[in-house]
């Protein structure tokens, strides 16, 4: 009888572009599983809160080509690599075969972007690796969705997360301005697949205003954007325990994210953080956190229709209407909210490489 094979001791290699804040502590409980080292190439982010210098995980700065010689150079038990950049995905994709160790293809999308350069390159790419990876780990239900209807065969779902403890612990100075008695709370970079537009268009139509109601804008304005209605003003870009306070203080956050040629949402961890804070959702259907599940319409928000600004005045005047029903959506955010955590997408992750003879599950 011969004896077991020994464990393989190497680290798995994820081949990502940057680390958001939010991300660090899944990274850290990934590692604390699998072991991870990060090969992080840098660029552009789509997350607002930017990137941290150290991630608190083993990991590497690189050009996107060398993503193939590290991938490729036998030090790794497997290989994950998400959808950013340009040359870092199928230069870890092609790394990983060299290497003859499993291949983990990490993704956001739920749609592709309508742009003559991902059409030539960037979509072919995508539905190989669909088909080929050894396994795909997708944002919620709503990617997994799409990439099973494109030939992925081993799909498996790493919950969106931000960090618990923080956004649900009480917030020690709530916001609100002064008088109003409903108060609406849209927190986003400023980038036009948001649907700041057509926020405001839908608050001009509600009818909202003050001295009753209040919109507050938080982040970075567009361009063109200068003259609001009345009611609405901007908070700039907040630091997280001001940030915190302002959903405290709010009776609903809004995300009225629109479907772009270049971009959909991919989830809006925006979402978890108010949904912490017991705060209920209006979200749009082009909005990833309402098509993967979290954000539910009647249970712990309301989900209306992408673009359409007399649905979404509908949504706020209900919830202006009805301070009860907006209570009881916010409790049910709080209960639905709690399952997502750093720990349930590390398990995510880690239930993906044991499927693929890669996780460290049966080292325990």
């Amino acid at each position: 009888m011969s004896a077991p094979a020994a464990p393989d001791r190497r680290p798995v290699l994820v081949v990502t572009n940057l680390v958001p804040p939010d991300r660090a502590g899944a990274f850290a409980a990934l590692h604390a599983r699998e072991d991870i080292m990060l090969a992080l190439f840098g660029g552009r982010s789509h997350h607002a809160t930017g990137a941290v210098a150290d991630p608190g995980v083993p990991f590497t700065t690189i050009s996107q080509r060398e993503a193939y010689s590290l991938a490729s150079s036998g030090r790794f038990r497997a290989v994950i690599a998400g959808t950013a950049g340009r040359t870092a995905l199928p230069a870890a994709a092609a790394g990983a075969r060299r290497a003859k160790v499993p291949f983990l293809l990490w993704t956001a999308l739920w749609a592709h972007p309508r742009t003559p350069a991902f059409a030539l390159a960037g979509a072919p790419l995508l539905r190989l690796l669909y088909k080929n990876a050894d396994a795909v780990i997708a944002y919620g239900s709503h990617v997994s969705a799409f990439v099973a209807a494109r030939g992925a065969r081993n799909v498996h779902v790493a919950p969106q997360a931000v960090d618990a403890a923080f956004w649900s612990a009480p917030a020690p100075a709530p916001r609100r301005p002064a008088g109003a008695t409903f108060v609406a709370l849209n927190v986003g970079r400023p980038a036009r697949y948001k649907g700041i537009p057509e926020l405001l268009d839908a608050w001009r139509l509600s009818g909202l205003g003050p001295p009753g109601a209040a919109l507050t804008l938080v982040g970075e304005p567009d361009d063109g954007q200068d003259v609001l209605p009345p009611g609405v003003t901007r908070a700039g870009r907040l630091d997280p325990i001001t940030l915190r306070n302002f959903y405290a203080g709010a009776d609903v956050l809004v995300m009225s994210a629109i479907k772009t040629r270049d971009f959909l949402e991919p989830w809006g961890l925006v979402a978890n953080e108010a949904m912490h804070q017991r705060l209920p959702v209006i979200a749009t259907t082009a909005t990833g956190a309402a098509a993967g599940g979290l954000v539910r319409d009647g249970r712990n928000g309301l989900v209306v229709p992408a673009g359409d600004a007399p649905a979404l005045a509908c949504a706020l005047r209900r919830l202006d209407e009805d301070p009860a029903l907006a209570q009881r959506l916010g409790a049910a955010a709080a209960d639905d909210v709690a399952a997502h955590t750093f720990a349930a997408w590390a398990d995510g992750v880690s239930a993906a490489l044991v499927s693929v003879g890669a996780g460290r599950e049966g080292d325990r």
